[in-house]
């Protein structure tokens, strides 16, 4: 397993419990965005640069990614990729994005992608509060477990 973070859209705190979490397990861990970030100094991080542009990101982790690794995204169309390559995809929210929800919040993200296009204010989501960390949390332990018990 490895773990791909969309680096760009990331909150700062998944990110450090991101850091935490791969270095305690040894787990490899890569960043990727289209801007530099700090990325502390392990054998098991690595930050890929891309270019800048819609959906490089995204394109470079489905490139990169193998069945098993894990994706770290609020990015629907991505996570549905990571889904079909045969990958996990957690929001920073702590929601695991399953073939079974995956069709579903595809259909809600258009239909209020179409509302914004159309002049309607959608607002954004709630900040990201103390239980979505924990959740986050909660959930990436389970993968990064259910992995090294595998090996």
């Amino acid at each position: 397993m490895k773990i791909w973070v969309d680096g760009d859209a990331c909150p700062g705190v998944i990110k450090e419990i991101l850091f935490k979490a791969a270095r305690r397990s040894g787990v490899q861990l890569a960043m990727v965005a289209n801007q530099p970030m700090r990325v502390p100094t392990a054998d098991n991080f690595e930050m890929i640069l891309v270019k800048a542009g819609a959906d490089v990101a995204d394109d470079e982790i489905v490139s990169r990614l193998n069945a098993g690794d894990l994706v770290i995204t609020a990015d629907i169309p991505l996570a549905a990729n990571v889904i079909a390559k045969g990958g996990y995809a957690l929001d920073p929210r702590g929601e695991l994005y399953l073939e079974e929800n995956i069709g579903g919040r595809l259909s809600t993200r258009d239909f209020m992608d179409s509302l914004r296009s159309s002049g309607v204010d959608t607002g954004g989501p709630p900040p990201l509060g103390p239980r979505d960390r924990q959740l986050f949390s909660n959930n990436l332990d389970k993968l990064i477990t259910k992995f090294l018990r595998s090996k």
